[in-house]
């Protein structure tokens, strides 16, 4: 639920990155958080368990307007990717904006991402959040790796995007299609703040 501060005049959102292990949430993070002034961000904490580790840390976009003369905050999380992590999830889960579902696009991986995109639906169902609800978009990430090896961005949508929202392809180690997965998300949740609808 966004966080409103009348003093500094700035409206804070939480957008969770959210998908299995070694799917790219923290490289998106750590893409994101290399490219934005430092000037516009807050410091990086990360959260380390023993195999995964979650990141933290936020910023004020540049470019992204304002709701009521209000500035938007973001404040970008990951959960651990390891499904033995499941109260952590759900606790960085709670309270998000919005949810940006990474992805990997190896065809190897297609169980481990229809798993993890389950364990989202079940966690936002337990904290009280109907998934159709929250402002969300997929990422596919890995798009870069050989052709057969991975599925495309067509055959993603169709075996993951049961909402068809929107969605992205990407290799974030590279940065491709790391800001406009932000920026899609990003949209989404002002659109829906602008509309006066919490999260």
């Amino acid at each position: 639920m966004s966080l409103v501060n009348f003093t500094t005049r700035e409206i804070t959102c939480k957008i969770v990155y959210y998908g299995p292990g070694r799917s790219g949430k923290t490289t998106n993070l750590h893409y994101v958080f290399g490219r934005v002034p430092a000037a516009r961000r807050g410091r990086m904490v990360s959260l380390a368990t023993q195999t995964d580790r979650t990141l933290f840390f936020d910023f004020l976009p540049i470019d992204l307007g304002q709701i009521s003369g209000f500035a938007t905050r973001f404040q970008l999380y990951t959960v651990p990717g390891q499904v033995y992590y499941n109260a952590t999830r759900r606790l960085v889960l709670q309270g998000a904006d919005g949810v940006v579902f990474v992805a990997d696009s190896q065809a190897r991986q297609l169980d481990e991402n229809l798993e993890s995109l389950q364990n989202l639906q079940s966690n936002l169902l337990e904290l009280g959040v109907d998934i159709r609800t929250v402002p969300q978009v997929l990422q596919f990430n890995k798009q870069d790796l050989p052709r057969e090896l991975i599925l495309t961005r067509a055959e993603l949508d169709d075996a993951l995007n049961f909402r068809g929202v929107p969605s992205f392809p990407g290799d974030a180690l590279h940065g491709v299609g790391v800001f406009e997965t932000l920026k899609g998300i990003s949209e989404l949740v002002l659109k829906r703040l602008a509309q006066g609808t919490p999260a």
